[in-house]
């Protein structure tokens, strides 16, 4: 990644916005909560964190006919570019009072719109630029520096909420997609990516591949219950610290911070997982991380919180490494951007629908209630993909044939050849 000229030049930009990202992890449910109505704060941060994320699945499912041919340079660029004039437009209006909290969700509405595309032009570039065998290093590098900054990030927002207000590391945040956006529009050239060797796929072309590969389609309907049940987690984490004692933001970046940490070393991990399977090892990181979440529901102490929220962290990255590593590997070339964003819609479609639900379980379970539902549901999403796997290998070895849906990614990664995965008549990236 260091090496290669291409993405030597990208890195610093994204570690830039990267970290502007884990600032606003704070900052944007606690400027929520300063402008929502004292009677229903947590219905207005739900909405806040719902705004910040389900746009870019809309974008990602219905901007295709718009956004397919483009380059992932652009796709970036643009992405970050609507996020600087949006998020820049949130501190200017709070600071001449004219902020309301409806118009601060919808700004971050429209802040989100192209994300799905964003990331689906960065993990496209590593995909293209890259030799097949280092994309889940390459994965992993950008999962570190997202990790690295959300390490960094919390803190650094407390200290400006601290002395500005949390508008203020909404403006920073715009800086830093400002740095990224430059970075993409301008620095890198036109011809620093390869161009597909064919692209004439249509616009349903990236959900059709997901739909027609067992390994992707039921990676996705398991990356969509997971992330659909960390979504109240956004909601209930929040109200849970600001009621509890020693109310601050500060509270609430220690356990985002924690998280950071132990996502940092996930990333290192991650790079000596390419031998193993991955669906035993997705479904159990599902189960692990549900499991290392039920201590904030059950009222255990601050200090045991945090450290079982961080050991989650831990396994954030390599889900998300190998997934996109699968997705990269199985899809072809000239239809990867629009697998990809297919794919980044629906499951960023999944989080704001789970913190939109976040708001009544906070209503009707308290924010601790609601804490323990999300890690008994996780736990339990990923114990029911492990029964089904097991029951479809026990009728694959006693029935009269194949089961027709196998379980995804049956090859380790490291022995998976160039076509595996692929449907009939879909031929894959070599």
């Amino acid at each position: 990644m260091i090496g290669h000229p291409t993405l030597r030049r990208v890195l610093p930009g994204f570690a830039v916005s990267s970290l502007g990202d884990g600032m606003a992890v704070v900052a944007v449910s606690w400027l929520a909560i300063d402008l929502a109505p004292a009677a229903t704060p947590g219905i207005w941060v739900a909405l806040a964190a719902a705004a910040y994320t389900l746009p870019g699945a809309v974008g990602g499912l219905l901007l295709g006919r718009f956004l397919r041919h483009r380059p992932p340079t652009r796709l970036v660029g643009w992405d970050a570019a609507l996020r600087v004039v949006a998020l820049g437009s949130v501190p200017v209006l709070h600071a001449f009072g004219v902020l309301g909290i409806e118009g601060y969700v919808a700004l971050l509405a429209l802040s989100s719109v192209l994300h799905s595309w964003g990331q689906a032009g960065v993990y496209t570039l590593i995909a293209r630029v890259l030799p097949q065998a280092d994309h889940l290093a390459g994965n992993a590098v950008l999962s570190a520096v997202g990790a690295v900054a959300t390490v960094a990030g919390p803190p650094l927002a407390t200290l400006l909420i601290a002395f500005g207000g949390p508008a203020t590391v909404l403006a920073v945040d715009a800086a830093t997609f400002l740095v990224l956006a430059v970075t993409f529009l301008v620095a890198v050239p036109g011809d620093a990516v390869p161009a597909p060797e064919g692209d004439a796929a249509s616009r349903t072309a990236g959900l059709t591949v997901i739909r027609r590969i067992p390994a992707l389609s039921g990676l996705l309907a398991l990356s969509f219950a997971f992330f659909f049940l960390f979504g109240p987690v956004y909601v209930a984490l929040p109200l849970h610290v600001s009621g509890g004692p020693g109310a601050s933001a500060g509270v609430l970046a220690t356990f985002y911070t924690a998280f950071g940490v132990g996502a940092v070393l996930g990333s290192a991990l991650t790079g000596f997982l390419a031998g193993w399977r991955l669906w035993p090892t997705t479904v159990g990181i599902v189960v692990a991380f549900g499991a290392l979440m039920l201590p904030l529901g059950l009222g255990a102490p601050t200090a045991v919180s945090v450290a079982c929220f961080g050991v989650a962290g831990l396994l954030w990255p390599p889900y998300s490494s190998l997934s996109t590593t699968l997705f990269q590997r199985s899809t072809p070339d000239a239809l990867l951007p629009q697998a990809l964003a297919a794919s980044s819609a629906v499951r960023v479609l999944a989080v704001p629908l789970g913190t939109a639900l976040g708001g009544p379980l906070v209503a009707g379970f308290s924010p601790a209630g609601a804490l323990l539902v999300s890690g008994a549901g996780i736990a339990a999403v990923g114990l029911a993909a492990a029964a089904t796997s097991a029951l479809r290998a026990a009728r694959a070895s006693h029935g009269p044939g194949p089961d027709p849906t196998p379980p995804a990614d049956p090859m380790p990664l490291a022995d998976a050849g160039p076509e595996a995965g692929a449907p009939s008549g879909v031929t894959v990236r070599p």
